[in-house]
């Protein structure tokens, strides 16, 4: 990404026709309005003008941007349009606002073609105006003789004026090196993969000791279980520390967007699977099998990884008290939901010499849920007040029917009911409870994703891109579905008394 950054500043007509602006799949109305092939994934900048130089989707920007609540339409093209801009920003240079203006209250930062455009009266407009220029004519010279010295003693010159006059907001060294190494090892993305392997690995040696068990075997998965114990707690560790890493070179809590909220989410799941442990390694290797999930969906192209400043709103202690409250409930219906479908799998599983065993794994795995959904709808209850009472400090109401509250009402009702099932007699039983664990989280699928993504509302500003339904969805709930029916059917036959 470097490169191509410095790719651009040194010869930008290059790049004028090359196809680097991301149309997301779905939006063949700006491919259609821009002329470009319903295949194509990318759109070069030359794309979005005529012959004579009309930005073609200016029409639509401007009705989208006089709207007071964009329709999803209307966001698309204001998307569109800033990645637009924010390219046309590079070609420029304008971008690279790396020069501080001394003696200026709010602390801003221009580019050096800001500086005769926009008279800003710096102590050496001819240094912030020539070094980039400088820089790059050095670097040209560094690729023919592999002799980068006279660009980095540049670059130092850079540094030294950026301490002398904006040393009050540039960030510590500390801080600097904290977010290169924290950019180096990409620690969420590697956790990725290795949550899953221990939870893989797992759950597949407690499928095996349910079916294939004796003293010897015994002896050696317990150790093996120590080890995947351990194992899961260091990762953890890591996961919290990465945590610790974002909070630190942000400033805030790292809890703010969709992409924080995911890493924190996939956290919470881990922290409360952990909790569990004891009481179950079945609980443990669902966990971590599902946080890897989590964290897998957490880096899918649709989300913004980058460490960015606050939206206004969410500069508040609000956002550690119900943020955190909130979104951490996430983590325990997860754990439900994934114990759910295990304790479904482990009912097709059963047959009648097993039957014995399963049922008290059923048992063990049914009373965490439990546990763990209780915990989730305190925790979302809780929450949900804390949102109105910030909700009344920013836009002085307790409760407007916004759809992000609404569904959270929602998901709170759905809960309390899944909770409240054994009261009723004909809705007893281990079987409909551990489904309706599954059923129930689409609920807060919703609340979380289809909210931000889909409904317009005043919590739009914790969006992020928007969200075409993957075809994984509809297979989700035929998997459930079948799931359900042929559980059902073992669990009559093998597991009920």
């Amino acid at each position: 990404s470097d490169q191509v950054f410095l790719s651009i500043l040194r010869n930008p007509l290059a790049w004028y026709s090359e196809p680097i602006i991301y149309i997301k799949r779905g939006n063949d109305s700006i491919r259609n309005v821009i002329g470009i092939d319903s295949n194509k994934k990318y759109a070069s900048f030359i794309d979005f003008f005529d012959n004579k130089g009309n930005y073609k989707i200016s029409q639509y920007l401007e009705k989208a941007y006089k709207s007071s609540l964009p329709n999803q339409f209307e966001k698309d093209f204001i998307e569109t349009d800033r990645k637009v801009n924010l390219f046309f920003s590079a070609l420029q240079g304008e971008i690279l606002k790396i020069f501080p203006v001394p003696d200026d209250s709010n602390n801003k930062w221009i580019s050096s073609s800001e500086v005769s455009t926009e008279n800003f009266k710096t102590v050496d407009s001819l240094f912030t105006t020539n070094i980039i220029p400088l820089y790059l004519r050095e670097l040209d010279k560094g690729l023919s003789s592999k002799n980068y010295d006279n660009a980095d003693k540049i670059l130092e010159s850079i540094k030294g004026f950026q301490i002398k006059y904006g040393s009050e907001v540039l960030p510590n060294e500390d801080k600097i090196k904290a977010e290169i190494l924290y950019n180096k090892y990409d620690i969420f993305k590697t956790l990725f993969l290795y949550y899953f392997l221990a939870g893989l690995i797992f759950f597949l040696f407690i499928i095996f000791q349910i079916f294939i068990s004796n003293k010897k075997i015994n002896l050696f998965l317990k150790y093996i279980f120590i080890l995947l114990r351990s194992s899961i707690f260091i990762l953890f560790v890591i996961h919290t520390l990465g945590l610790i890493a974002r909070w630190y070179i942000s400033g805030h809590a790292p809890w703010s967007d969709a992409y924080e909220s995911m890493i924190y989410v996939s956290w919470a799941t881990m922290g409360i699977g952990l909790l569990f442990a004891k009481k179950s390694d079945l609980t443990l290797a669902s966990t971590s099998f599902v946080t890897s999930m989590i964290l897998m969906i957490a880096h899918w192209n649709w989300m913004d990884p980058s460490i960015a400043n606050l939206v206004p709103v969410l500069d508040s202690y609000w956002l550690m008290i119900h943020v955190s409250i909130i979104v951490g409930s996430y983590g325990p219906f997860a754990l439900g939901m994934i114990l759910g479908i295990v304790a479904l799998i482990l009912m097709i599983l059963s047959t009648k010499s097993n039957s014995k065993l399963i049922k008290n794994k059923l048992s063990e795995i049914t009373i965490i849920n439990e546990l763990a959904l209780t915990i989730g709808l305190v925790m979302l209850t809780i929450g949900n007040f804390l949102g109105g009472m910030w909700a009344n400090e920013s836009w002085g109401r307790y409760w407007g029917w916004d759809p992000k509250e609404t569904w959270a009402l929602i998901s709170i009702l759905i809960y309390a009911f899944v909770l409240h099932m054994r009261l009723i007699p004909k809705m007893r039983g281990q079987w409909l409870f551990n489904l309706m664990s599954i059923v129930a989280f689409a609920s807060i699928v919703m609340t979380y994703f289809g909210v931000n993504f889909y409904l317009v509302g005043l919590h739009s500003y914790a969006s992020g891109d928007k969200v075409i339904t993957p075809n994984f969805v509809y297979y989700s709930i035929l998997f459930v579905f079948v799931l359900g029916v042929f559980s059902k059917f073992k669990y009559n036959k093998f597991l009920v008394k």
